[in-house]
């Protein structure tokens, strides 16, 4: 029986076969993402042969939402060749495009810039940015969207039910697949955003705005950009830029409806440095109260000479009455200044009884609501001269 170290032994036979078989999954996924006449995209890293072609822990979240999520691409007339040949036209014979520096856009976004709006208008983009020609825009966008096709075609292969499933090996070596051509799309995406960031900051400067809001409009503005980058199509003829611009400034004006909308239900932002006093709102509340108190001691004293009947208008109208104060406390119907006696209906009244109405007064004493309404009015004028005279004089 031959030892389990020899070269001729069954378990050194079994794994040269599992090392060819990986060799051959490898080596035909490498040829599909990299083809024979070109070398390969710079995005795309093929696996090494032998190795396995499995997905990265750090990637599974990235394929999770390419399978689940919605995911497109516009179609183009190049499409429709091999995928040779349209890899060929599309990455191989185009010059290589210029690469824009965006480092001139970052300081608007910091937000310990007391005025960004200063900044941006100081700032220019000559140095960093370029202006790309009509066929070299074509070419960029064309590219971008081979690349989302890409995606979406390995991404039906996996999931279309009648299509017979693939193997793990399989399986591995198209979702690696699927990773490599999304990085690819991820990367010109970036790079049409990056050429194209001084739309945003020329529409900026158009709209009227907070300074404080300067940042979050920028921020708006780019993430319609990115979302007009999707959704171009540059078949039709026309420039990004002519695009851009509206979906620009249609996002603008929504994030200004919001803003607007949001000062509506919070008008000014909390400052502890600009929070008011309550000290005068304290103080006048005071002396409300204590005018109130004055006014109903005027009426149980009869200081202002009120007559019987307009004491009893004036209790019964106000609920204010010898029930109503806590000092002088009269113990007795009787026990007011001059022998006042109430009527039984108001006797012990408490301080918070709802007060009657001048129908209701009227019935008591025997005279119609005009006539209530009358004797009220020459009470309460005794009443405000008395305290004018005595307490705020």
């Amino acid at each position: 029986m031959p030892s389990l170290t020899h070269p001729d032994s069954p378990l050194a036979q079994a794994r040269r076969r599992v090392s060819a078989a990986g060799s051959r999954v490898a080596t035909a996924a490498a040829t599909t993402l990299t083809p024979t006449h070109g070398p390969a995209p710079a995005a795309v890293v093929a696996p090494r042969p032998g190795r396995s072609a499995a997905v990265r822990p750090a990637e599974r979240d990235t394929l999770r939402r390419l399978l689940t999520e919605k995911y497109e691409y516009v179609h183009h007339e190049w499409f429709d060749q091999p995928d040779d040949d349209a890899y060929r036209a599309l990455f191989v014979d185009p010059d290589p495009l210029p690469v824009p520096d965006v480092s001139w856009y970052h300081p608007l976004m910091d937000p310990s810039i007391a005025d960004p709006t200063k900044l941006a208008r100081t700032t220019g983009n000559s140095g960093g940015s370029v202006l790309l020609t009509a066929a070299q825009e074509r070419v960029l966008f064309t590219q971008f969207n081979y690349c989302r096709k890409r995606v979406c075609e390995l991404r039906d292969r996996l999931l279309d039910p009648d299509v017979e499933a693939p193997s793990a090996r399989e399986r591995a070596a198209i979702e690696r697949e699927m990773l490599d051509w999304y990085a690819r799309a991820d990367a010109l995406r970036t790079q049409v955003a990056d050429t194209n960031l001084a739309l945003v900051l020329a529409m900026a400067k158009r709209t009227r705005i907070h300074p404080g809001d300067f940042a979050d409009l920028i921020g708006e503005g780019n993430m319609a950009l990115l979302r007009a980058a999707d959704k171009f199509d540059v078949g039709r003829g026309f420039k990004f830029s002519t695009y851009a611009c509206r979906a620009i400034l249609k996002a603008f004006s929504r994030q200004g409806i919001k803003l607007s909308k949001h000062r509506g239900m919070f008008p000014v932002d909390f400052d502890p440095k600009l929070e008011r006093s309550n000290h005068q709102a304290e103080k006048n509340a005071a002396h409300e109260d204590d005018c109130a108190d004055e006014v109903r001691r005027i009426v149980v004293d009869n200081r202002a000479d009120l007559s019987d009947v307009e004491r009893t208008v004036v209790a019964a109208r106000f609920n204010v009455g010898p029930g109503s104060v806590p000092a002088p406390r009269f113990t007795s119907a009787a026990d007011g200044p001059g022998g006042y006696e109430l009527p039984e209906s108001l006797r012990n009244r408490a301080a918070d009884a709802k007060p009657l109405t001048l129908e209701q007064v009227g019935k008591l004493i025997g005279v119609t609501k005009e006539r209530v309404r009358q004797i009220q009015n020459k009470a309460l004028d005794k009443i405000r001269v008395t305290l004018e005279e005595e307490f705020l004089g």
